[in-house]
């Protein structure tokens, strides 16, 4: 099973930027999708966005406009590039990759925007 790796959390002031990073321990390129998602303290884990294997995207409507996923399946690699934070962004972030009716998490990566 692959493992995943989130990379790239921080303090960052509203309005700013930052580019999360999932390093996979195997080939992401057969991966049924992977994406992002987060919790934020006393509420669910929410979907943040997915990409499937044939590239099609999918963002929650609150990051829209705001945040991008890609990959780079040479590194085995999915990003997150998150830009015009907001205080409400806060959250970890986890890193998912499905394939075969089998679903990874990463450990996660923190993400807080604060003055």
């Amino acid at each position: 099973q692959v493992q995943l790796v989130e990379s790239g959390g921080g303090l960052v002031q509203p309005g700013g930027s930052l580019r999360l990073s999932c390093a996979a321990s195997g080939s992401i390129f057969s991966m049924n999708y992977m994406g992002w998602y987060r919790q934020a303290p006393g509420k669910q884990r929410e979907l943040v966005a997915i990409m499937v294997s044939g590239g099609m995207t999918k963002y929650a409507d609150s990051v829209k406009g705001r945040f991008t996923i890609s990959r780079d399946n040479a590194k085995n690699t999915v990003y997150l590039q998150m830009n015009s934070l907001k205080s409400e962004d806060t959250a970890v972030y986890y890193c998912t990759a499905f394939r075969a009716g089998s679903t990874t998490w990463g450990q996660g990566t923190q993400v807080t925007v604060s003055s």
